[in-house]
């Protein structure tokens, strides 16, 4: 099959996440595990992943959606895109899809720069990663809940390839808006619940260039624009 060594290994951590997005990191990361990319396909991470629903296993956490933070079945699936696409890098294969987030969130930046996430919401934006290296690739997951920390390994055969990522260009930094308040009928008077979170927004981009036998097979730009995010807050109003 041609699995004989390590080729390639993403990390990402995730403390502070809630209960359902812990779990939901450590179910994706599941179906995720064991998956072989045949050589010359394109492994496409929602068609891996399947639906991402209550009735498939995942509970509540928050999701991008609409431009909002919101609970939705799945919140945390895209730690888990964001740490295979880094796995992808770092094993040197050409990335055929990759979106960034519409806002920095700060769990992808525990361990890493701006512009090394990768979000997933099927079936429109996926993460896709072609196998160019003549053998399959084994991909296996590994969850750590006690270290809130997730890492996939490629397992294939190396092929000499190296890889040359550049240290990331993060620039046009803005603040985020004001926070907003919204009176809330259905919450306590006085009481408050946050619903979304400031961030700062900024462009930031790397380059990525695969060598072998000293010449580049390919090269190409990430590019990341994340836009300023306002804080959202509920404020009751029911007596």
């Amino acid at each position: 099959m041609g699995i004989r060594e390590l080729i390639g290994v993403g990390r990402s951590k995730f403390a502070h996440s809630i209960p359902g997005r812990i779990h939901n990191v450590a179910l994706a990361a599941s179906r995720i595990n064991g998956r072989l990319i045949p050589p010359g396909a394109t492994f496409s991470f929602n068609e891996a992943l399947g639906d991402v629903s209550a009735s498939t296993g995942f509970q509540p956490a928050y999701i991008i959606k609409d431009g909002k933070t919101v609970l939705g079945d799945g919140g945390g699936v895209c730690q888990v895109s964001t740490t295979l696409f880094r796995a992808a890098l770092n094993a040197g294969l050409p990335i055929v899809e990759r979106w960034a987030h519409a806002y920095r969130v700060g769990y992808y930046e525990q361990d890493s720069k701006p512009g090394f996430d990768a979000t997933v919401y099927a079936p429109g934006v996926d993460l896709k990663i072609k196998n160019d290296t003549g053998n399959n690739i084994l991909i296996q997951a590994i969850t750590d809940k006690v270290n809130a920390s997730l890492t996939f390994e490629f397992y294939g055969t190396s092929d000499g390839r190296t890889v040359d990522i550049s240290a990331p260009k993060i620039y046009s930094e803005s603040p985020p808006p004001p926070d907003l308040y919204q009176d809330d009928p259905t919450l306590s008077n006085g009481e408050v619940k946050q619903t979304d979170f400031a961030a700062w927004g900024a462009k930031a981009e790397f380059n990525y260039k695969v060598i072998k036998n000293d010449e580049t097979v390919f090269e190409k730009r990430f590019f990341s624009n994340y836009r300023p995010w306002q804080a959202v807050f509920l404020r009751g109003t029911k007596t």
